[in-house]
């Protein structure tokens, strides 16, 4: 079976609002918009889908969008200048770490890479066979989709099963 990426998305109870939040905010291109919004991040498809059931609205669970920024000091500050609670970046094995909501409470972490790791090129230009035989961080394998490629709301992404 082949698995194919599709989208990241998270559910909000105001779309205006969370588009709103993503554009002015995080600076985020709106793509396209029917049902659902669309943006391209990085090569990755980021959706916001409606929904009046609380449940989903509750911004727990496992998953996070996770951007990559060259200086997270800047960013946290850049955050909190537009009014959104910012958490202090963290020190990880790796590099730095600091995590914010949207207005429906679905968390987005910050992430800088720490010296260590500063001289690989950067996430675009990894192949998936890179990823096989190092351990990135799952949204980081995303990275390798090309916008040229995103046709149809899908992308063919084949991730090597031990990512």
């Amino acid at each position: 079976m082949k698995f194919n990426f599709d989208a990241i998305f998270y559910y909000v109870s105001d779309s205006e609002r969370a588009i709103k939040f993503y554009s002015d905010v995080l600076g985020f291109e709106l793509q396209s918009r029917d049902c659902v919004a669309r943006f391209l991040v990085g090569g990755v498809l980021f959706e916001l889908v409606p929904t009046t059931d609380s449940c989903k609205l509750q911004g727990e669970g496992n998953a996070r969008l996770c951007l990559q920024v060259d200086d997270i000091h800047a960013a946290i500050l850049d955050l909190r200048a537009k009014g959104v609670p910012t958490a202090n970046a963290e020190s990880r094995e790796n590099g730095l770490l600091t995590c914010f909501c949207d207005p429906d409470g679905n968390e987005t972490c910050l992430w800088q890479y720490t010296a260590w790791n500063l001289c690989r090129p950067p996430l675009r230009s990894f192949s998936h066979t890179d990823c096989a035989t190092r351990p990135f961080h799952v949204l980081t394998a995303a990275h390798d989709v090309k916008a040229s490629r995103v046709e149809n709301r899908r992308t063919d992404v084949s991730l090597p099963v031990d990512v």
